[in-house]
C-alpha cells in the first residue's frame, strides 16, 4: 500500500468536499471526482456518493476488528448513509442550539490527526494540498464533529427519566444477586401467649397488646411503655432495643413487618408470632452493602471521526503510551496537550469513582488494571482511550450512595433508546431528499 493510501485510510475525510482518493495519481483522482454525484440532501447539506462509500470502509474496518460477521455490501452502504444523515440532522440541530466548537478545539483536532499520521502541522497541510483537499473545509467538517458530539452530551441525557421506584427495584435485585442484607434495629413490646393457651385467653393477649400500640400511637414513649408491659424481660430495660443486627439474624416476620416503615415509625397493627403479640419500632436501618471499591483513574482519549480512523487513533496513543512509561513525557502533561475529553485540563484525572460511573466497556479495562499501571489503547463508545490507575480504596456503601449507583446504571441502560428516539424526531422534522444515481 502506498504512502498515499495509508494517509487517506487514516484520514477517511468522509465529510470532506469530493476530491477523490489520491491513492492512484491524478488520472484517479480525475476519474473520481467524475464519478461522484450526490446521493441525500439533508438540510441545507450534501451527502455524497464518495463519503458514503468511505464511511462504508470505515464500517468495514469496525467489523474486521471487531471479529464481526460482514452483512452485505449494499446493507454496509445503507448504514453508512444512515449514519450521515444522523450526523448531518445532528449538526443542524446544534447550530440551530446555539452551541459552538471553538477554534482551540479544532485545532487540537487537527493536531492529533496529524500526528497519528507522524506528521508536523506543516507537513500535513501539505500533503492536504498536494491531495487537493481543502484545509479549511477539513476544519469545517470537524467542527461538524464537535457540534455533534456536543449535542448528543446535551440533549440525549436530559430525555433519561429514571423514577424512585425503578432506582428501588435494582437495589433489591442487586443486594438479592449478592446475597447482601440490611443491618436493622428493632424495639419490640412482647405480649406473650402461653402455648395451647385458650382463644379467650389468646384474646385477652391481643387486647393487652392492642393497648400498648395505642398509648405507644398517642404519644408516651416506647421505651417508657415497654418497661411497662413487655414480657421480654431481657429487653424490656432496655426499652424493647433489641440492637443492630444483620436483617438475616432476624426473625423473618420482623423483617417483613418494618419493611414498609420510616425509620421512627410503629407497625399498623401488633405481629402475631408464636412466642405471642409483639408491637414493633424501626429505630434505624443502615442500608449499607458491605464496601464497594473506588478506583482513581486519568485518561487520555482521542475521538476517532470522519478525520481519525480507530486504528490511527490507536497507534498515536500507542506512541505516547511508550513515552510515557519510558519517562520522556508525564501523562498529566500529554493528556493536557492531546486529550479531547472534559478532563483535560486535570491532566486527564477523573477523581473517585464507584462501580458502575463509567460506560462497562471502560469499566472492565480500568477495573483488570493495577494500581500504578497503564492500559494499552481500547477503544469504547466515546472513543479510543489511554487509561491509568492512580488509587483504590474499600469505602462503605451507603443508601445515597447505592441509589447514585443505580440511577447512573439505569440511565446507561436507558441512553440506546432516548438517542434513538431523539434522532428519529430530528429525521422527523428535517428535510431530507434522497437523490437517485446519475445516468
Amino acid at each position: 500500500m502506498s504512502k498515499h493510501t495509508s494517509l487517506l485510510t487514516c484520514l477517511s475525510l468522509a465529510l470532506a468536499l469530493s476530491l477523490g482518493t489520491a491513492a492512484h495519481g491524478q488520472s484517479s483522482r480525475t476519474t473520481a471526482r467524475s464519478a461522484d454525484y450526490i446521493v441525500a440532501v439533508v438540510n441545507n447539506e450534501l451527502v455524497t456518493q464518495i463519503e458514503v462509500e468511505q464511511r462504508a470502509q470505515r464500517l468495514r474496518e469496525d467489523l474486521r476488528r471487531a471479529n464481526s460477521p460482514m452483512p452485505p455490501e449494499d446493507e454496509l452502504r445503507r448504514q453508512a448513509l444512515r449514519d450521515l444523515i444522523d450526523e448531518r440532522v445532528q449538526v443542524t440541530w446544534a447550530r440551530e442550539s446555539g452551541l459552538k466548537a471553538d477554534d482551540l478545539e479544532v485545532d487540537r483536532a487537527v493536531a492529533n490527526i496529524a500526528s497519528a499520521n507522524k506528521m508536523t502541522l506543516e507537513q500535513f497541510r501539505t500533503r492536504l494540498r498536494d491531495e487537493g483537499m481543502d484545509y479549511q473545509r477539513l476544519r469545517a467538517n470537524l467542527r461538524d464533529q464537535l457540534l455533534a458530539e456536543r449535542a448528543r452530551e446535551r440533549e440525549v441525557p436530559a430525555r433519561i427519566r429514571v423514577t424512585d421506584s425503578e432506582v428501588e427495584n435494582f437495589i433489591e435485585a442487586r443486594r438479592n444477586q449478592a446475597g447482601a442484607t440490611q443491618t436493622l434495629n428493632i424495639a419490640q413490646i412482647l405480649v406473650s401467649v402461653p402455648e395451647g393457651a385458650a382463644a379467650d385467653v389468646v384474646a385477652q393477649r391481643q387486647a393487652r397488646a392492642d393497648e400498648a400500640l395505642r398509648r405507644v400511637r398517642g404519644g408516651e414513649s416506647f421505651a417508657v411503655v415497654a418497661r411497662d408491659m413487655s414480657d421480654d424481660s431481657a429487653g424490656r430495660e432496655r426499652g424493647g432495643e433489641l440492637g443492630s443486627r444483620p436483617a438475616d439474624r432476624l426473625p423473618d416476620l420482623f423483617v417483613e413487618a418494618v419493611k414498609p416503615l420510616a425509620v421512627g415509625a410503629v407497625v399498623a397493627a401488633p405481629v402475631r408470632s408464636g412466642a405471642g403479640f409483639h408491637v414493633l419500632k424501626l429505630l434505624e436501618r443502615s442500608e449499607a452493602i458491605a464496601t464497594a471499591t473506588q478506583t482513581r483513574a486519568s485518561h487520555i482519549l482521542l475521538r476517532p471521526g470522519a478525520s481519525l480512523s480507530v486504528d490511527a487513533a490507536a497507534r498515536r496513543l500507542g506512541e505516547l503510551r511508550d513515552q510515557i512509561a519510558s519517562g520522556k513525557r508525564r501523562f498529566d502533561e500529554v493528556a493536557r496537550s492531546v486529550s479531547e475529553d472534559g478532563s483535560a485540563a486535570q491532566g486527564g484525572d477523573l477523581g473517585w469513582a464507584n462501580p458502575g460511573a463509567f460506560v462497562p466497556e471502560f469499566e472492565e479495562v480500568m477495573n483488570r488494571l493495577p494500581v500504578g499501571s497503564m492500559s494499552e489503547p481500547f477503544q469504547s463508545r466515546f472513543g479510543v482511550h489511554l487509561l491509568q490507575v492512580t488509587d483504590r480504596r474499600q469505602v462503605p456503601v451507603d443508601i445515597r450512595q447505592l441509589r447514585e449507583q443505580a440511577r447512573n446504571a439505569l440511565r446507561e441502560q436507558k441512553y440506546d433508546a432516548a438517542f434513538t428516539e431523539w434522532i428519529d424526531e430530528l429525521r422527523a422534522r428535517a428535510y431530507i431528499e434522497m437523490r437517485e444515481p446519475p445516468q
